[in-house]
């Protein structure tokens, strides 16, 4: 039986670990998994990671320097990497120092976890230097191709593929069931009091309009708990504002959205990639124009998706379907033929899931990557020469020299720390990150209201 691949994901908040975790099922099927969340202030809580529901054979926090430490110690076969873009270009220029000539070492990966609408340029060129950048559909992987060919940059790591996260099944009508409404809600998006409060208030409404449905508010975290992104306003505490409270047909809820999603009607968001996987299942999805179709909300990305909706519509009886184009366009849904239908679920039963297949050409390139005797070193597009002024900057966040190399003291000694110590320095950073959530979602708040005054 020939040996299990070793596979290191490093992911920065739970949302990048469960695309890191389940990249690497896609990848490379039968493998042993070892997670590194990367110490920072959105490091997953352990009820985080439980929702999430993804497993490793063993998990540990660490920094920058101690994972490249560890992936020259351990010898991995793949390594993918989940996540923020800075963080990615840190890791290749650190590897690129441990393996400056062709070498064993292992194979590299990198993508993003949803949907891309802001800093295209900016996270692409960060992630440049990966052995694969995954894009999670046909128009991913043009746009990202077009920004390597724009700087003269070797796009050959672009590979197209599908959320991995993509599955589940196939959407039934209620039936005998509650009508359930699912808003996924988003950290950033809106960042705004007013606007967050006047999404919650029309979920709410949308209840009390339609008293034998209900309404779900499917939150990503709890207070004090961070994400990808910051949420100054988390809507448990909106909630608590409404006058009357949520009505009894509308409540907040956790939980892995994949098992939310099985009992949906409707699913509302923003801009979430839930809304991706709600179109995969063909459950009825709404992108949200009330706030307006702007950049900054990511709604724009949705453009000719068939999905964009009002609270007014949605209150009217409206339930939006994907258009078939663009959801083969993005990834979603196989496209439609003259032989197939419009990629419903029947056509999925044929296909299998979108991610599955699309999957295959990544495959490939990895396995003939782990069949070659040496690799070259990362070679990523910033450089002390093409970057002076910004490269060095970021690998300092992460405590490298402008080489990759680590700087004094950003690796400990693996031994000669007592137990007391270790435990001692693990309630001090939960002590600081405490503080800071505190700072972000309480105190920060009132210093902005104060300073409109």
């Amino acid at each position: 039986m020939p040996e299990r691949k070793r596979v290191a994901v490093l992911a920065d908040s739970d949302t990048r670990w469960k695309w890191g975790a389940l990249t690497a099922r896609r990848l490379v099927p039968d493998h042993q998994l070892t997670g590194f969340l990367l110490r920072g202030r959105a490091t997953p809580t352990a009820r985080q990671l439980g929702e999430v529901g993804v497993r490793a054979d063993r998990l540990s926090e660490v920094t920058c320097a101690e994972f490249l430490a560890e992936i020259e110690r351990e010898r991995y076969d793949v390594v993918v990497l989940a996540l923020v873009g800075g963080a990615v270009q840190a890791v290749l220029h650190g590897a690129r120092a441990l393996w400056p000539a062709p070498a064993e070492r292992p194979v590299l990966v990198t993508g993003y976890v949803g949907v891309v609408y802001e800093k295209l340029a900016d996270g692409l060129l960060l992630r440049h230097g990966a052995d694969l950048v995954l894009a999670n559909s046909r128009h991913d992987a043009q746009r990202f191709r077009a920004v390597y060919e724009g700087v003269g940059a070797d796009a050959a790591a672009v590979t197209e593929t599908a959320l991995p996260f993509l599955g589940g099944a196939p959407y039934e009508p209620a039936g005998s069931r509650a009508h359930t409404v699912v808003f996924a809600v988003q950290p950033s998006v809106p960042d705004s009091r007013a606007d967050r409060a006047y999404l919650l208030e029309r979920a709410a409404g949308h209840a009390r309009k339609h008293p034998d449905r209900e309404v779900l508010i499917k939150l990503r975290s709890k207070p004090g708990e961070h994400t990808t992104h910051l949420e100054e306003q988390p809507y448990q505490r909106l909630a608590e504002r409404i006058p009357g409270g949520l009505p009894p047909n509308c409540r907040l809820v956790y939980g892995n959205m994949g098992e939310v999603l099985d009992g949906a009607d409707l699913l509302v968001t923003v801009s979430s990639t839930a809304a991706l996987e709600s179109l995969h299942r063909s459950i009825p999805t709404a992108i949200l124009t009330d706030l307006g179709i702007r950049e900054a909300l990511g709604n724009h990305h949705f453009l000719g998706s068939g999905c964009l909706a009002s609270w007014d519509q949605l209150d009217s009886g409206l339930l939006p379907t994907g258009d078939p184009l663009w959801l083969a366009a993005q990834g979603v849904l196989p496209a439609p033929g003259p032989d197939r239908g419009t990629g419903g679920a029947a056509d999925r039963a044929t296909d299998g899931a979108a991610g599955a297949d699309a999957y295959a050409v990544a495959r490939a390139k990895v396995a003939g990557l782990l069949a070659a005797t040496r690799l070259p070193p990362p070679a990523p597009y910033y450089t002390r020469t093409t970057a002076p002024r910004y490269l060095p900057g970021i690998l300092a966040r992460h405590h490298l020299a402008p080489d990759g190399t680590p700087l004094p003291g950003a690796v400990r000694p693996a031994t000669g720390e007592s137990r007391l110590r270790r435990r001692l320095r693990g309630h001090l950073r939960e002590a600081a990150r405490g503080a800071y959530r505190h700072g972000v979602q309480r105190v920060a708040p009132v210093i902005r209201r104060l300073g409109e005054l």
